[in-house]
C-alpha cells in the first residue's frame, strides 16, 4: 500500500523522446508507483507552442509555456529539450530548488557537466543521465556504481548509431558513404544536417561523459581528439575486409602513460578504426550501439543495444526517474559525482596503438627496404607487409605497387613522424590511408 505522497514530475520538452516518456508514464504510472512506493504525477509539460501537432495524444491541459513555474512546482524535473540554453538555465533552477533532474542532454553535460554536478551537490539533489551516452544501453550506472571499486583501463565504444549504420552498409552492401547516408536519412537515423554524426561531434560528447565516469576526472569535450568518417572510402573498407578487419567509428577512453615524463593520464578520442572481425565490436551491425569496457578486476565487459530511438531512449529516462523517486522516498542527500582523481588529459601523441598504413610506391628493386628503413628511423616496428603490383597504364607510366603495412604498437607521435617522412620520400607516390587498429 503506497503511503508516501505523490511525487510531482515536470517534463521539459515533448519531442520524440519526451512524448514517449509522457505516454509511458501515464500508461504505466501505477506499475511504476508500486516499484517506487509513491505515486508519480505528471504535473505538466513545458513546450514552446502548446497547440503544435504532437506524436502522441496527451491531455491539452498538461502543456504550458511557463517552464519556470512548472519547475518550481516539481519534485523531479525531466529535461528532454536538448541544446545548451535554455536547458542549462532550467536544470540549474531545478537543482537549486532541491529537485532531482533526469536528462539525456549529452551536449550540455559534455560542456557544463562539472557546473551542474557541483550545483546538485551543494543542495543535496542529484542529476541522472543514463540516456546521455548510449540510448537504451545501461552504461552510466555500471561505470558509476558497479565498477566504482574496480580500475577501468579502457573503453571502446560504438556510440553513434548513424555512423555505425553507414559503415555497416559500406562493409556489408558495398555502398558508398553518400549512398549509405541517404538511406540513413530516409530511415530517420540521420538528421537533415548530419554533421554532428558523421564528423564525430556526437560521439566526442559521449566520450567526454564516459571518460569522466570511468576515470573520476573532469574531461572537457574540447580535449577529446575527434575525426569523422567522411574520408572513409569503399576502397578503404574493402582493404580492411581483405585484411580481416571492419571499419568502425570508435569512442576510445583509456589510461595512458606519457612516454617522456612517465605521468599517468587520460586519453579520450573519436575516430574511424580497424577492428578485428574476431572482436565482439565487429558484430555490432545496423544502428546499434555497444560499449566494450576493459577493467582490471572484472575483465572484459560489453554492453549492447539500441543507441537511439524515442521509445528505447525513454526506457533509460524512466529508469532514472524510478531511481530518483526511490531516493525521495528513502530520504537523504543525493550521491555526489566522483571527480577527485584529477588525472591530466594527455595529447593523442602519447597514445600507444597499432596502425595500418597503405602506400602506393614505385615498383622497383629496393623500395621495400627503403620504406622499412623509414619506419625503423622513427622507432616504429613493422609487424606485417602485404604487397600487390599494379600495372602501368601507358608505356610512359611507372608501374606502382600497393604496400599495406601493419605496425606493432607505437605512439601516435612516432607514427605521425613516420607518415610525414613517407609522404616526402621519392619512392612513395601517395600515402593512401592511415588507420589505427584497435581492440586487437
Amino acid at each position: 500500500m503506497i503511503e508516501y505522497r505523490n511525487l510531482k514530475i515536470a517534463l521539459l520538452g515533448a519531442g520524440n523522446v519526451g512524448a514517449q516518456v509522457a505516454q509511458l508514464l501515464r500508461e504505466h504510472g501505477d506499475e511504476l508507483a508500486s516499484r517506487v512506493g509513491a505515486g508519480l504525477e505528471l504535473v505538466g509539460i513545458a513546450v514552446r507552442d502548446v497547440d503544435a501537432d504532437r506524436t502522441v495524444d496527451l491531455p491539452h491541459e498538461l502543456y504550458t509555456t511557463d517552464a519556470e513555474s512548472l519547475i518550481l512546482s516539481a519534485d523531479i524535473v525531466i529535461e528532454l529539450m536538448g541544446g545548451i540554453e535554455p536547458a542549462r538555465t532550467y536544470i540549474l533552477q531545478a537543482l537549486n530548488s532541491g529537485a532531482d533532474v533526469v536528462t539525456g542532454n549529452k551536449a550540455l553535460l559534455a560542456l557544463h557537466g562539472t557546473e551542474l554536478f557541483e550545483a546538485a551537490e551543494q543542495v543535496g539533489a542529484q542529476l541522472y543521465y543514463e540516456a546521455a551516452a548510449g540510448g537504451a544501453i545501461p552504461i552510466i550506472r555500471p561505470l558509476r556504481d558497479s565498477l566504482a571499486g574496480d580500475r577501468v583501463k579502457r573503453i571502446l565504444g560504438i556510440v553513434n548509431g548513424t555512423t555505425n549504420y553507414i559503415l555497416d552498409r559500406m562493409d556489408v552492401n558495398g555502398d558508398t558513404l553518400d549512398e549509405a547516408l541517404a538511406l540513413a536519412t530516409d530511415l530517420g537515423y540521420a538528421e537533415a544536417d548530419p554533421t554532428a554524426d558523421i564528423e564525430g561531434f556526437d560521439a566526442a560528447q559521449k566520450a567526454a561523459i564516459l571518460a569522466r565516469l570511468a576515470f573520476h576526472s573532469a574531461v572537457p569535450v574540447e580535449a577529446v581528439h575527434r575525426e569523422g568518417i567522411t574520408k572513409v572510402t569503399p576502397e578503404l573498407v574493402d582493404q580492411a575486409r581483405r585484411s580481416g578487419y571492419v571499419v568502425k567509428l570508435l569512442a576510445i577512453c583509456e589510461r595512458v602513460t606519457d612516454p617522456v615524463t612517465g605521468t599517468e593520464g587520460i586519453s579520450a578520442r573519436v575516430h574511424p578504426a580497424l577492428v578485428s572481425r574476431l572482436h565482439p565490436l565487429a558484430a555490432v551491425h545496423g544502428a546499434k550501439n555497444a560499449v566494450f569496457v576493459e577493467a582490471e578486476a572484472a575483465g572484459d565487459l560489453m554492453f549492447y543495444g539500441a543507441g537511439a530511438g524515442g521509445l528505447e531512449t525513454a526506457s533509460a529516462v524512466l529508469g532514472d526517474l524510478v531511481s530518483a523517486a526511490r531516493r525521495h522516498v528513502a530520504g537523504g542527500p543525493g550521491v555526489a559525482e566522483s571527480l577527485t582523481a584529477h588525472l591530466p588529459i594527455l595529447d593523442i601523441g602519447a597514445v600507444l596503438t597499432r596502425y595500418q598504413i597503405t602506400l602506393e610506391v614505385a615498383d622497383e628493386p629496393g623500395v621495400l627496404a627503403r620504406i622499412a628503413g623509414l619506419f625503423s628511423e622513427h622507432g616504429v616496428s613493422v609487424e606485417a607487409v602485404q604487397q600487390s603490383v599494379g600495372e602501368a597504364r601507358t608505356p610512359a607510366d611507372v608501374s606502382t605497387a600497393t604496400l599495406v603495412i601493419v605496425t606493432h604498437e607505437s605512439t601516435e607521435a612516432a607514427l605521425s613522424a613516420t607518415v610525414s617522412s613517407l609522404a616526402e620520400h621519392t619512392a612513395v607516390a601517395s600515402v593512401t590511408s592511415v588507420m589505427r587498429v584497435e581492440g586487437a
